[in-house]
């Protein structure tokens, strides 16, 4: 996923498909920097970790 598309998602007001080693997450925040997200799984949102913007995928 790319810099721009990641900043969208995660300020929209809607949820979007997003996946991580295919499972839906919520990006809480892109770290342009260093080309991360903070995700969470959406079935445990208290496992928050940073991932690289290219193993996001939408759908």
């Amino acid at each position: 996923m790319n810099k721009q598309r990641a900043e969208e998602i995660a300020q929209a007001p809607n949820l979007k498909h997003v996946t991580y080693n295919g499972k839906q997450v919520y990006i809480q925040h892109v770290n342009e920097q260093s080309n991360t997200a903070r995700i969470y799984p959406l079935d445990d949102p208290t496992n928050e970790f940073e991932v690289q913007l290219t193993n996001l995928f939408e759908k």
